[in-house]
């Protein structure tokens, strides 16, 4: 290579920023305090809301944390990546993570993969086995499993910390830093579990829905906070004669505290990450992104987990910086969704977006100027039944206005006016005074299901799946 064509590449990779991609699980964006929360604060992860964009609808594909996972990396709805429940990702597959790697960016994933390959297209690695433990953590990397001692949470994030320091002077890079928490069952670190026992959390708004307007779906699925939460979820026994209603009150209280204390540990790893990005003269060029695999039933509804396409389950938070590329303490209402994140990394590399990938680059959107052609609606698609909570398939479609959402194997419809039932509690599929509207979105419904290349392919069996098993045989033994 000549000297000339070495200075241009590294003078390419000088303005090309840095993209620090923080992803946590499972965390609700009505649990951040950016977005309003009631139920706790977040300083820290607040930081990039002053600094940067919040996004208000950011949307996932498919509420549950595998095929979010692998929408993310590839750009592709999950009927189109392989991936439309807990099922291997092939690592054959083209991902951004081996796009950017090629274009010249120091790459790395740490933390929680989920995806039951290992990961390619990174220049290191380390990552959890199946969900991980959330004390005293295995991790492994391509020759070994290690044994940590200390707080999944606070090693995820000093790794990273290291992988930025050990980065190649050179080249950009490019970091997934995925945590465990708050996934379920919401194992706190020991000061933080003290400091939210004793902490009441206000009730949702829809805590005591009774489902009398739904399908049948919303009274079969197992993800009642009454009845569903295990001994291993609350931790300890409830009190002695409690009444059905103080009980469901009691369990709520038990998870919350626990989930709040598990997002607290996750909101001082996102100021520790932009401290060292401060200290390391980093943060001018990078991008840095929070959010969530997808959202999280905080008692809405009586619930607790996600899969449901009601706004607490398909709403992620995204938050992202980026000086002097996005507005400081900018907000926007743009239907971005989870398959867009790989062309925008692409675009703000300035790689091309492939044809393949079926989001789109977002980085107009982030910068306040979405493009006069961008979505207005959005199609979304649920698979894993029977599952762990036996939440019907369904798919649906989202407007600024309405939603739309077919259970076809119940043949069962929902329509909810957002409008004038923000909360979902009504819903009116069978008002006369609505048959326009819904064969309006019934039409759309069909059109992005076309325009999404959806042709059922995994409506009646899904592929294999394996994402939470061991580690496969072979040199990687715990030390």
């Amino acid at each position: 290579m000549s000297p000339f064509l070495l200075f241009a590449l590294l003078c390419c990779d000088q303005q090309r920023p840095n993209i620090l991609f923080i992803m946590s699980d499972d965390h609700a964006y009505h649990a951040i305090s950016s977005y309003g929360s009631t139920v706790n604060k977040t300083p820290q992860i607040d930081r990039l809301a002053r600094e940067g964009v919040r996004l208000d609808r950011c949307m996932v594909t498919n509420s549950i944390c595998t095929p979010s996972r692998a929408a993310i990396l590839t750009g592709q709805y999950s009927h189109i990546n392989g991936v439309p429940a807990f099922n291997r990702l092939d690592p054959a597959r083209q991902t951004v993570a081996k796009l950017l790697q090629q274009s010249g960016y120091h790459t790395g994933m740490i933390g929680k993969w989920h995806l039951g390959s290992d990961p390619a297209g990174f220049s290191s690695w380390r990552i959890l086995p199946g969900q991980g433990l959330y004390h005293n953590p295995v991790f492994y990397n391509a020759t070994e499993a290690t044994k940590h001692t200390g707080y999944c949470t606070d090693l995820i994030t000093e790794f990273a910390i290291d992988f930025i320091d050990k980065r190649p002077a050179d080249k950009p890079f490019f970091l997934m830093c995925h945590h465990k928490a708050p996934h379920r069952n919401w194992q706190p670190r020991a000061d933080k579990a003290a400091k939210w026992k004793n902490i009441e959390v206000p009730l949702p708004a829809t805590f005591d829905d009774d489902y009398s307007t739904r399908s049948d779906a919303a009274r079969e699925a197992t993800m009642r906070v009454e009845r569903d939460l295990t001994p291993t979820d609350v931790k300890e026994k409830p009190p002695e004669g409690l009444t059905p209603r103080q009980l469901k009150i009691w369990n709520y209280q038990r998870y919350m505290q626990d989930y709040l204390a598990c997002v607290e540990s996750v909101d001082d790893s996102v100021g520790r990450l932009l401290d060292h990005l401060d200290a390391k003269g980093l943060a001018k060029n990078t991008l840095v992104i929070y959010t969530s695999d997808q959202g999280f039933y905080l008692g809405d509804h009586g619930w607790y987990d996600k899969r449901f396409m009601y706004e607490e389950s398909l709403r992620t938070p995204f938050l992202a910086r980026w000086p002097d590329h996005i507005p400081a303490g900018t907000t926007n209402s743009s239907m971005v969704l989870n398959i867009d994140y790989a062309p925008t990394f692409l675009a703000a590399a300035n790689q091309p977006v492939p044809a393949d990938m079926q989001g789109r680059n977002a980085l107009n959107v982030l910068g306040g100027k979405a493009p006069s052609d961008w979505r207005t609606s959005m199609y979304y698609r649920y698979y894993d039944y029977p599952g762990a909570h036996k939440v019907q398939p369904h798919h649906g479609v989202r407007t600024a206005t309405h939603k739309l959402i077919h259970f076809p194997k119940i043949g069962q419809w929902e329509l909810y006016d957002l409008q004038a039932d923000p909360r979902e509690l009504k819903n009116v599929v069978a008002e006369a005074s609505q048959s326009a509207t819904v064969a309006k979105l019934k039409a759309e419904l069909t059109r992005l299901k076309a325009e999404a290349k959806d042709d059922d392919r995994f409506a009646d069996k899904l592929p294999p799946g394996g994402v939470d098993g061991p580690m496969k045989p072979g040199p990687r033994t715990a030390r």
